[in-house]
C-alpha cells in the first residue's frame, strides 16, 4: 500500500493535502475517558486514508485500551502545565502543512491555528472561545467531525467560497 494522503481541491480555499490528523482525545472524541463504539469505528475508518494521532494526558487512564482496539493510532502523552506549548509542538514534528488537527480546548488553541486545517469539535464539553477563533471549520459531534474528512464534499461544501 501506498503512502496515505487526502487530497482534497476547495476552490477559493486551496488544495488540502493531509498526510496525517491530530486528536485532541478526551473532550474532543472521548468524554470522561470514554470513546464511543461508533468514533471507533469511523476512526478505523479514517486510519485507510491518513495516519491518526491521539495527543492527551490521559487522564482517565483509558488511551492503552482506545490504542489497542482501534490499532494503528500513534499515541502522544503530554504532561501537566503548557499543554498548549506540548500540544503545537508535536503538531509541528508531524509537519503542520500536512495534518488536520481536531480540538476544543483553550490549550488546542495553537495546534488549531497552526495546523492546515482546524476543527473545532462540540462533543462533550463544549467549546473555548480561543478554540472557536482558531478554527477553520466548527462542527456539532465528533461524528461529524470524522466524517468531514470520510467525506471531503462535506468539507468542499463547508470551506468553498
Amino acid at each position: 500500500m501506498g503512502k496515505k494522503r487526502l487530497e482534497v481541491e476547495i476552490p477559493g480555499w486551496g488544495t488540502l493535502k493531509a498526510k496525517q490528523a491530530l486528536f485532541d482525545l478526551n473532550g474532543t472524541l472521548a468524554t470522561d475517558g470514554i470513546l464511543p463504539e461508533a468514533l471507533r469505528e469511523k476512526l478505523k475508518l479514517l486510519q485507510n486514508l491518513l495516519a491518526v494521532h491521539l495527543v492527551t494526558a490521559d487522564t482517565h487512564g483509558t488511551v492503552a485500551d482506545l490504542a489497542k482496539d482501534c490499532g494503528g493510532l500513534e499515541i502522544a502523552r503530554i504532561e501537566k502545565g503548557e499543554e498548549a506549548k506540548q500540544k503545537s509542538e508535536i503538531l509541528e514534528k508531524l509537519g503542520a502543512s500536512q495534518t488536520v488537527a481536531f480540538g476544543n480546548g483553550a490549550n488546542d488553541t495553537l495546534m488549531l491555528r497552526k495546523a492546515r486545517l482546524g476543527i473545532c469539535v462540540m462533543h462533550g464539553e463544549g467549546i473555548s472561545l480561543q478554540a472557536l477563533l482558531a478554527s477553520d471549520v466548527v462542527v456539532a459531534s465528533a461524528e461529524e467531525a470524522l466524517d468531514l474528512l470520510l467525506k471531503p464534499a462535506r468539507l468542499v461544501a463547508t470551506l468553498r467560497s
